[in-house]
């Protein structure tokens, strides 16, 4: 049967909010949650934390006129327990199977595709040059972008097509006007939305090496070199090339105090070299990966800030909240920035989790060579990035 077409439950059952599931985690209150979703999908990617207890038992368990104690005994107790699935539909029958069965049951409005929508901007404090820098979390994916503001000005990178509007709204809200949207890379894991902010009169910019990969739209679009500066007010957005993770990668410094290195250098790991030329190519990828690192990233000061286009379940937040750390701690903490260039390229290879899914067919509407409903390219995006390295031989004790 459907999930979608699940019959309504006869007990009545609160709903909670994603939002509201967010914060409690956030907060550190204890979270049991219950996904009824296939193990497959559940395996793919899943709500985590700390402070999160989940367990998975596919819907369909609860399709017989009672739960019975066996099936019971498989779903843990909550305060109350949260139940979630895909869309909502499931979640809602199953919780009130188990509501009828006694347990205290709330089932998450939604469900995971409402987790997927839910994009948070926190200011980057440790930011030391003009304007205010902001920094964009997406939970679900562990995507990031920064809006970066000054005066009537701000711009932003990485940004993703689900939130074109968040952005210009955010824009607005700050007293400013969205002049620059810029892209890192050509991404691998989420839709971009710099071609949809240039359609609303934000200049869109992507990386002039990015050509060299056929993007369908490159003339349509303003191209940033190695060496090239972006002026939103009195910040300066200086465009630095950092081949590695793709051919095109390129960062960009902010104010000369925070770098965004899109997929090149995450706060816990580095970048995985085979999205773009796969298993064969992914050594002199990475080669080049590790020239970009030590001659253009770790050649700037100890203090500027890292923030990358993605964090993992390993990332530990700074004080502020922010997915941003020094050069120099992470320095300090990060094996693979501190070995030779061969060494380098054993611990990048070594053990590299699954590639993100439906990569090739979001890589392919990123250079503009298949189209995608707003539907479609939020369904594409949705499950974790697995855009770095495996996390096991990279950091230090």
């Amino acid at each position: 049967m459907d999930p979608d077409d699940l019959p309504t439950p006869d007990a009545e059952v609160d709903e909670m909010e994603p939002r509201e599931l967010k914060r409690r985690i956030d907060d550190g209150e204890d979270v049991t949650v219950l996904d009824a979703r296939m193990q497959g999908d559940f395996d793919e990617w899943h709500i985590e934390g700390d402070n999160v207890e989940i367990a998975n038992v596919p819907y369909f368990h609860f399709l017989e006129d009672e739960v019975d104690d066996e099936l019971l005994e498989q779903v843990p107790e909550g305060d109350p327990l949260v139940v979630l699935c895909a869309k909502g539909g499931a979640s809602e029958f199953v919780a009130g199977s188990l509501k009828a069965a006694g347990r205290d049951v709330v089932h998450l409005h939604g469900g995971m595709n409402e987790w997927a929508r839910i994009y948070e901007r926190v200011e980057v404090s440790e930011y030391d040059g003009p304007g205010t820098v902001y920094q964009y979390q997406r939970p679900s994916s562990g995507c990031l972008a920064y809006l970066a503001v000054d005066g009537d000005e701000a711009a932003i990178v990485d940004p993703l097509r689900e939130f074109t509007d968040r952005y210009l709204e955010d824009a607005e809200e700050l007293g400013a006007d969205l002049v620059y949207a810029i892209d890192t890379h050509i991404h691998a894991d989420h839709i971009s939305g710099v071609r949809a902010l240039d359609d609303e009169g934000v200049t869109g910019v992507i990386p002039a090496a990015s050509e060299q990969r056929g993007v369908t739209y490159i003339d349509d679009l303003e191209n940033a070199a190695d060496g090239d500066v972006f002026e939103v007010g009195d910040i300066d957005i200086e465009t630095v090339y950092t081949p590695g993770h793709t051919s095109g990668m390129t960062s960009y410094l902010i104010g000369d105090s925070i770098l965004t290195t899109g997929d090149g250098l995450f706060t816990e790991s580095v970048a995985r070299p085979d999205l773009e030329e796969g298993d064969e190519g992914a050594p002199d990828a990475a080669r080049q990966l590790y020239e970009s690192l030590q001659e253009k990233v770790l050649t700037l000061d100890d203090d500027v800030l890292i923030g990358g286009a993605h964090f993992s379940d390993a990332a530990e937040p700074a004080a502020d909240g922010t997915y941003t750390a020094p050069i120099g701690q992470l320095v300090d903490e990060m094996d693979a920035l501190t070995v030779d260039e061969d060494e380098f390229v054993d611990i990048v290879l070594a053990d590299m989790p699954p590639r993100p899914a439906n990569y090739e067919a979001i890589i392919a509407t990123n250079l503009g060579k298949q189209e995608a409903s707003d539907e479609e390219a939020f369904e594409l995006e949705l499950g974790p990035n697995n855009c770095a390295a495996s996390q096991d031989a990279l950091t230090g004790d």
